[in-house]
């Protein structure tokens, strides 16, 4: 594969002052060893080496150094391999005892703002007795360790709450938010048969009213395991819950709230679920994966609280959908005692005009020290020319976090000119496979153009040829080759665990005979001074193969994208037995403009001359949307079915997607499409 990064060192755009070193929480962890372990390590790398080569004592380090709760320690920290990895046998714990171990301290637990709920705080003390009241309530409506209790909220403290709460009793937490259908809801939470829903009449998004009773009912009705509602009201304060309702217990959130009730924590397996997440369910039903107490809390503690450097007290800001694997990671906040700054709208603001800087006054009204979106709403808010500094009080702003996409070169320019100098750009990759990243920040180290900065320290990330071959400085699958504690436990009611095991360990051995987690990622890890960086070019399932050179989506993203006149744009490209393959790249302008030929010579222009000739596409077309998932991927696959004669049913579903009509140009196009090159609908490749 071809990669349009030289792995020549650069300069890097951001180094750490001595002070910042010093107060890293890393900085913490290795005086840490060297003080009760004897261990001394020259630099990242070699200390990223022992905690891969050494999982035993590296995470035994980790429950030590962060003095985590537990009823009962662990006889062994590992035991197996993939896909059957054991973490922490005989211990006894509960997420919720580190997640609230922090109730003595005297600033907020949670700051929000929300367009329909106004803006507040919930402080620590206040918090701990929302959760233990809440606890209560929910064992009132039969709730044990073990039952599922399913969340329809949006980004407010009552979604924390209700988290926290199902998790002390050793309940399963799973949360759809409530811009989404009651298809797509009723497909996620069917499997797990949920025992109560939490659930709110609606929300305020750009300004709107939007008013979910009726799709609530259409959920209650299709989930008859649901005996229990705990009802939210947030649009509207005096709002009722949907008659459907009625045929089950309803508890008011105020009434539930209101009881005095200490909080009592379940002492867990650390194998006892936690939460399950789901894939996107664009094709199928989405997998609802399942993760356990012990694994997210081990993994917590490195990923959220040692990489992201969250200390008590910090202010981290994530705009995030709850539907999206980040919500869940946000709230892991609260294991290192960081404030978490909450908000629940638009990213343009409830104004009649977008405000694409709003965010960013958001961030400096509340003091915010920690600011993370996806890479689509920083490139956004390049796109709209906005320069924050100018706009907002950004004194406060130490960090500014990107995942979900790759994040282009131009976005890390315009950080440092328009936000801040001195800054540190936290880019996360990773999924909701594992609750977390596999390549990630670290505030010791230096940033370098278009990179990552490390691997995540216990987390054994190589990039591998076809043929299993470690690559450096080349581009490759992004492998995983040792068990992490976060990995799944399962996906529920995969009884057998073969859609676990097709999922992530059907394509890679190690050497051993061993099964290798495949992510779906390409993946380029760079070796610098400091530590092995990395870059991820797309996902390895929508690979472009030109002339025998396999090339990474992201790529041509990263050229297209710059130029000021393009929002989106997703390429494709499609073989056909026996005639020529066909590239080609749909664009998403800018509101207004018309692609001329002018414009798609200077695409081609730049693809040729920025990436290869090979790059250049056979058609470029103009679309009103790029259609993506809720949490903001591509659809690059389902698209290229279409245009292969699949169905659309088979394909994509509608209510999976964050606008469903974006997909209807692509179906009317491949319809035109497949007649023009004569395919055979369904067996075109």
């Amino acid at each position: 594969m071809t990669s349009i990064t030289s792995i020549a060192d650069v300069t890097p755009l951001w180094r750490p002052s001595p002070e910042r070193k010093a107060q890293a929480v890393i900085t913490a962890f290795e005086s840490w060893l060297q003080c009760e372990q004897g261990l001394e390590f020259d630099g990242y790398e070699q200390l990223w080496r022992w905690s891969v080569d050494e999982p035993e004592a590296f995470w035994r380090a980790i429950l030590g150094f962060f003095d985590l709760p537990m009823a009962t320690p662990p006889l062994r920290m590992l035991e197996g391999d993939m896909p059957k990895a054991r973490w922490f046998e005989g211990a006894r714990l509960n997420f919720v005892d580190q997640a609230l171990r922090h109730t003595g301290l005297t600033v907020p637990a949670i700051v929000y703002e929300s367009e329909a709920g106004g803006t507040g705080e919930v402080s620590w003390e206040t918090l701990r007795r929302q959760v233990g009241a809440l606890a209560s309530a929910l064992r009132g409506l039969g709730v044990q360790p073990g039952d599922r209790v399913a969340g329809y909220l949006p980004n407010i403290p009552q979604a924390v709450v209700a988290f926290l709460a199902a998790a002390s009793l050793g309940a399963v937490w799973s949360l759809c938010a409530p811009d989404m259908g009651p298809v797509s809801v009723g497909d996620r939470f069917s499997q797990i048969t949920p025992k109560v829903l939490v659930a709110t009449d609606g929300y305020r998004f750009a300004g709107k009213p939007f008013d979910r009773r009726a799709p609530l009912g259409e959920i209650l009705d299709r989930l008859p395991s649901i005996t229990g509602v705990v009802w939210v009201p947030h649009l509207d304060p005096l709002a009722g819950p949907p008659a459907q309702a009625a045929r089950r217990t309803v508890v008011s959130w105020t009434d539930a709230i209101a009881v005095d009730a200490p909080l009592r924590c379940e002492a867990l397996p650390p194998d006892h679920p936690l939460w399950i997440l789901y894939s996107s369910g664009t094709t199928g039903l989405p997998k609802p994966i399942v993760h356990g107490h012990g694994g997210v809390l081990a993994n917590g503690m490195v990923n959220m609280v040692l990489h992201n450097d969250l200390k008590p007290g910090v202010r981290v800001l994530w705009a995030v959908n709850t539907s999206w694997m980040v919500w869940n990671a946000h709230v892991m906040g609260l294991l290192g005692g960081a404030t978490l700054v909450l908000y629940d709208g638009s990213v343009t603001g409830a104004g009649p005009e977008p405000d694409w800087a709003h965010l960013w006054k958001l961030a400096g009204r509340h003091r915010v020290n920690v600011f993370g979106v996806g890479a689509a709403i920083h490139h956004a808010f390049l796109k709209a020319g906005i320069v924050p500094r100018e706009l907002a009080d950004l004194s406060a702003l130490q960090t500014v976090c990107s995942t979900g996409s790759p994040l282009s070169p131009e976005a890390y320019r315009w950080l440092y000119a328009a936000v801040k100098e001195d800054l540190w750009l936290n880019i996360v990759s990773g999924g909701t496979d594992i609750t977390g990243g596999f390549l990630v920040g670290l505030p010791t180290l230096p940033v370098r153009m278009g990179e990552m900065q490390c691997r995540v320290l216990g987390t054994h990330v190589e990039a591998w040829s076809d043929d299993g071959r470690p690559l450096m400085d080349e581009v490759g699958e992004l492998v995983c080759v040792r068990p992490i504690p976060s990995m799944p436990l399962y996906f529920w009611g995969d009884a057998d665990g073969s859609r676990y095991r097709e999922s992530y360990f059907d394509s890679f051995r190690d050497t051993a005979g061993r099964p290798v987690w495949r992510q779906g990622d390409w993946l380029q890890l760079i070796s610098r001074p400091e530590a092995v960086g990395g870059i991820i070019y797309g996902r390895s399932d929508a690979t472009i193969n030109r002339q025998g050179v396999r090339m990474g989506t992201a790529e041509f993203y990263r050229v297209v994208e710059a130029l000021e006149e393009v929002v989106d744009g997703l390429v494709v490209d499609l073989e056909y037995l026996g005639r020529p393959s066909y590239l080609g790249l749909f664009v998403q302008l800018r509101p207004g403009l018309v692609l001329d030929e002018a414009l798609r010579r200077r695409m081609r222009q730049g693809l040729r001359s920025s990436l290869s000739a090979r790059h250049v596409p056979d058609e470029i077309l103009q679309v009103d949307a790029i259609p993506k998932t809720i949490t903001g991927k591509k659809l690059e696959l389902p698209v290229k079915k279409l245009m292969l004669g699949h169905a659309l049913e088979k394909v994509v579903k509608r209510d999976a997607l964050a606008q469903p009509e974006s997909i209807d140009w692509f179906v009317s196009f491949a319809e035109e499409h497949l007649r023009r090159v004569q395919v055979v609908p369904g067996i075109g490749s």
